[in-house]
């Protein structure tokens, strides 16, 4: 079974202008039109069993709609995320109306939200989850459209993992996109409730440091993610399939532990 915790979906409308605007900007040909119909279909193709949807609320007025759109996804899907922004007035409000409408956590993504993920402006976000039991997916290390971005490297999420031991954290693309030297000497191994996600690390790493970082960190910590629409998750599955890791290690990956992390059967 393989389980893609790391999948982007948007409104139809949205994706229809977000979708090209985003390809441009990273020069990546998406492999889905970005519409959860199209999403669903693509990834049954290629043998995703199923996926986590993760949403980003890029500012302060979008928070409500893309909540109320991963809520009515979550109608259909189990396997929802919700996000805030730093900058909301209302946060701890809108944290209680995620975890009551059944979605499983929240995506924050640093780059994109304009905050540094050890900013204390953003502490009461992670204090009110870890009182709520939802865990929190960030995107980690640089992102390919915002390359001179520093605000989520591995020196930072350390210091989040310092100050928030119980909270569960997922960091993206193995801890740190384009930064997994980093990864390796101040994140794996740390943090009982730390998991990586392997989105999109097979544009960036050598198959060797990441077998290195997946076996510190831990194999019962590390999910299988491909960030879909901006990767097919077939070539995100055979990289790690091609990894030195025990058939026993790879099932954890591909669907038991993001099944153990969000209390699902």
């Amino acid at each position: 079974m393989i389980i893609d915790f790391h999948v982007h979906v948007f409104p139809d409308k949205v994706a229809e202008k977000a979708i090209p605007e985003l390809s441009e900007r990273c020069s990546i040909h998406p492999f889905t039109d970005g519409t959860l119909a199209d999403t669903v279909t693509k990834l049954n193709e290629v043998g995703i069993d199923d996926f986590v949807f993760l949403s980003i609320a890029t500012n302060p007025r979008q928070q409500k709609n893309v909540n109320d759109f991963a809520i009515e996804i979550s109608k259909t899907r189990k396997l929802v995320f919700g996000s805030v922004h730093p900058d909301s007035d209302n946060i701890q409000d809108e944290l209680v109306r995620i975890k009551n409408s059944g979605l499983l956590g929240i995506k924050l993504h640093p780059v994109y939200q304009g905050f540094d993920i050890n900013d204390k402006r953003a502490y009461p976000i992670y204090e009110c989850c870890d009182a709520l039991g939802l865990p929190i997916c960030f995107h980690a290390g640089f992102d390919v459209g915002f390359t001179d971005n520093t605000s989520a490297l591995p020196k930072a999420s350390a210091d989040l993992i310092r100050d928030f031991p119980n909270l569960k954290i997922v960091l993206a693309h193995l801890g740190g996109y384009i930064s997994l030297g980093d990864v390796l000497t101040y994140l794996a191994g740390r943090g009982r409730e730390v998991y990586f996600d392997t989105a999109a690390i097979n544009w960036s790493i050598d198959p060797k440091l990441a077998e290195k970082i997946i076996h510190k960190h831990g194999t019962e910590r590390i999910l299988f993610g491909s960030d879909c629409p901006w990767e097919n998750p077939r070539i995100a599955a055979e990289f790690i399939d091609r990894l030195h890791l025990s058939g026993l290690e790879k099932e954890r990956i591909f669907s038991e532990n993001t099944k153990k992390l969000l209390g699902i059967k």
